[in-house]
């Protein structure tokens, strides 16, 4: 990979780019639907310049849709899309994908397989004038560091090149907007966090605005400036990843980010107090609400009591960890991760505490109870 100085010198000036807090793209109430299902349903959304967006949901919650919406690959039935100062799609106007300044980069790659590195990273360039074109192309190679493989083809390159070559392709045309749909889910779990690395990095270094669509929660907290939760085609969160995982705004946010047990929480002169302990957050709790209270196994820790109320019942080793499940006395159970070193058989009693790390996440029904700030 090049440095950022490097990148910095080579990269083409682009008199149209936005200033840091401007937004680069902005839906304004977009919906989408496929007969009687509804993908996407007044949708809002505004991404600012050089900020890496990262969106997950569940299978059938829209993401994708959002994104072929945003690529003008699909066509909303209603509300607006800018980019940039361009209106690009609304009830006056539509602008196709080749004109939207839009990179894409795919699940599957999508390269031209009769066609060289340079030739398909240049597909797109193919208005610009010959020596530029053939300087852009060299730029883009450098970036993703691919520049001594340019005359070879797809089939002669790993997964991981072929995936840094559709990510060259995006980024060769100086678009506003590089759109990513699950472009590492096809890559072994090693190889994946390496190419997730050097894209990202590419991505930060170039002050690339860009949207990552992905199922995997932990590269969607790993990766994102914010992470926009989605379900049932619309927003259930749109917040920093450390706001997304610690504070989730329901029940669905805290379950799907990460695993989660729920425990009831009741009053006393102390504050609140639930089975493993009291608690101390800056929360609007009315009297008489039924508050539970969110238990990630992160925060959970486990002390061996042989005469301890709550006893061992499953182990799940994980390799640097191990994952405990514990009965407590309610019949109600609770998950720790443990370091490996921490060896508890089935069947151990144990004391089960909160770590005071931060305050803990309270419901009530399926809403999150605010915190005072």
């Amino acid at each position: 990979m090049a440095s950022t100085r490097e990148l910095t010198d080579a990269m083409v000036v682009d008199h149209r780019s936005p200033r840091p807090d401007a937004a680069v793209l902005r839906l304004d109430g977009v919906s989408k639907s496929y007969g009687r299902v509804t993908a996407v349903h007044d949708f809002d959304l505004t991404v600012r310049a050089g900020e890496i967006l990262a969106l997950v949901g569940p299978s059938g919650c829209g993401k994708s849709t959002t994104l072929r919406l945003v690529a003008g690959l699909e066509r909303p039935d209603s509300g607006a899309i800018r980019i940039g100062d361009e209106s690009v799609a609304s009830d006056r106007d539509w602008l196709p994908a080749e004109r939207r300044r839009v990179g894409l980069v795919f699940q599957d790659h999508a390269l031209f397989p009769h066609l060289s590195v340079a030739a398909n990273v240049a597909f797109g360039l193919d208005k610009w004038r010959a020596r530029r074109r053939r300087e852009r192309v060299n730029t883009v190679l450098e970036m993703v560091g691919l520049e001594r493989l340019s005359t070879r083809y797809p089939h002669e390159l790993s997964g991981g090149e072929q995936q840094r070559v559709a990510l060259a392709r995006a980024l060769a045309p100086e678009p506003a907007v590089v759109l990513l749909d699950e472009p590492f889910s096809n890559l072994d779990r090693k190889l994946r966090s390496q190419v997730r690395a050097d894209t990202m990095g590419v991505l930060r270094e170039t002050g690339t605005t860009a949207i990552l669509v992905t199922h995997d929660q932990e590269e969607a907290l790993a990766v994102g400036d914010r992470v926009l939760v989605m379900r049932d085609g619309g927003t259930e969160q749109l917040d920093s990843p450390d706001r997304v995982f610690h504070t989730p705004v329901n029940r669905f946010v805290a379950t799907f980010m990460g695993e989660a047990d729920f425990l009831p929480a009741r009053r006393s002169r102390q504050g609140l107090v639930c089975e493993v302990g009291p608690l101390s957050p800056a929360a609007d709790v009315a009297a008489g609400d039924e508050v539970e209270v969110m238990v990630r196994p992160h925060d959970v820790v486990l002390t061996p009591d042989a005469s301890g109320p709550g006893f061992i019942t499953r182990a799940e080793f994980q390799g640097a960890f191990i994952l405990y499940t514990t009965q407590l006395p309610s019949g109600r159970t609770v998950r720790s991760l443990q370091p490996h070193t921490v060896t508890l058989p089935i069947g151990t009693g144990v004391k089960v505490g909160m770590t005071t790390d931060h305050s803990p996440t309270l419901l009530v029904g399926h809403q999150t109870v605010p915190r005072h700030s």
